[in-house]
């Protein structure tokens, strides 16, 4: 098997998820273009391994098996954070998702004292 092969397909399934992910507004899709990115390295390492003779024998497999694991939490922690973000906000659209701390808010007044914005309050002592 001539190794361009994979290569190739490696690097469309690679620009294939960039692309999911900068385009993509959707959490759900952006995972999904981030494992296919995660399958293009997979493949690249395998694909390197059965065609360079490495010091250390299926060392490109192990470490497939290494991005796989990685994959797997990836998956179980990114949509644990998209239902969340669901249940929060009923959307899980990236562009609505707040990236800032909101600000805090500021203490309202007791309740019957009068504020100075108040009407009737322009003799009032500050």
């Amino acid at each position: 098997m001539r190794p361009v092969i994979p290569y190739v397909t490696a690097a469309l399934l690679f620009g294939l998820g960039v692309y999911g992910v900068l385009r993509r507004r959707n959490a759900v899709l952006v995972l999904m273009a981030v494992e296919l990115m995660l399958n293009a390295v997979n493949l690249v390492l395998v694909t390197a391994d059965t065609t360079v003779k490495a010091v250390l024998p299926h060392s490109g497999q192990v470490f497939a098996l290494f991005v796989i694991v990685l994959a797997a939490a990836e998956i179980g922690v990114g949509l644990a954070i998209v239902l969340q973000l669901y249940r929060l906000r009923a959307s899980v659209t990236v562009d609505d998702v707040p990236l800032a701390e909101p600000a805090p808010a500021v203490a309202a007044a007791p309740a019957g004292l009068p504020t100075p914005d108040a009407p009737g309050t322009e003799g009032a002592v500050r």
